[in-house]
């Protein structure tokens, strides 16, 4: 019974919506109305600003670590799956009604606590996509990198901890928040995080 416990809190806590609470707060804004309707950092950074960006980015990484923490020592599984549930909240928020970000704050967060490395390899695509201009398609490498990466550098636990963390990321970026039968928009949504030139 603690374990259902651990995860339905740690799926609550994932679905608290800073972005969408500090964009309506600050600008009477609901992000879900705004652009393509994800409740995300770039989002709320188009409507206002760094300062409430970089206070929801850190809000939305901490809750992520904190529902790991929540499952307790000694409990690699249980903190896998809480930390899946986390992100899987903040994707489809139940506040939302079942509208969400793309999950990568949380997912950095889980991670920053039981396989610190699989941050450093997200953190380095993100770094190389944007370089070259294509966010999207850094941060896409990097989630498929990070499941084998913690295998090799931390076992199967660090593996597991990756697969949770990441695999709702890659769901959301393919489902959106709006939904669509064309799977060219889908495989365009998975690789570069949107739904492509031809779509307007």
């Amino acid at each position: 019974m603690r374990d259902i416990v651990v995860l339905v809190f740690a799926y609550l806590l994932g679905a608290i919506p800073f972005s969408n609470l500090f964009a309506r707060r600050l600008r009477g804004i609901d992000l879900r109305d705004e652009g393509t309707g994800t409740v995300s950092g770039t989002g709320l950074y188009r409507v206002a600003g760094f300062g409430p960006l970089a206070l929801a980015g850190v809000l939305d990484v901490a809750k992520g670590a904190l529902a790991v923490l929540v499952a307790g020592p000694g409990r690699p599984v249980l903190a896998a799956l809480a930390g899946g549930m986390a992100v899987i909240g903040h994707n489809w928020s139940l506040f939302l009604r079942g509208a969400g970000g793309r999950g990568l704050s949380p997912s950095m967060g889980t991670l920053l606590v039981q396989a610190w490395f699989g941050v450093v390899v997200i953190l380095a695509g993100l770094a190389a996509g944007r370089a070259r201009e294509q966010s999207g398609l850094g941060s896409f490498v990097a989630l498929l990198v990070v499941v084998p990466s913690l295998a090799v550098t931390g076992g199967r636990y660090d593996a597991l901890a990756g697969a949770c963390a990441v695999t709702p990321v890659l769901v959301k970026r393919v489902t959106g928040n709006e939904p669509t039968s064309d799977w060219s928009v889908r495989v365009h949504r998975l690789v570069y995080d949107n739904d492509g030139p031809s779509v307007a």
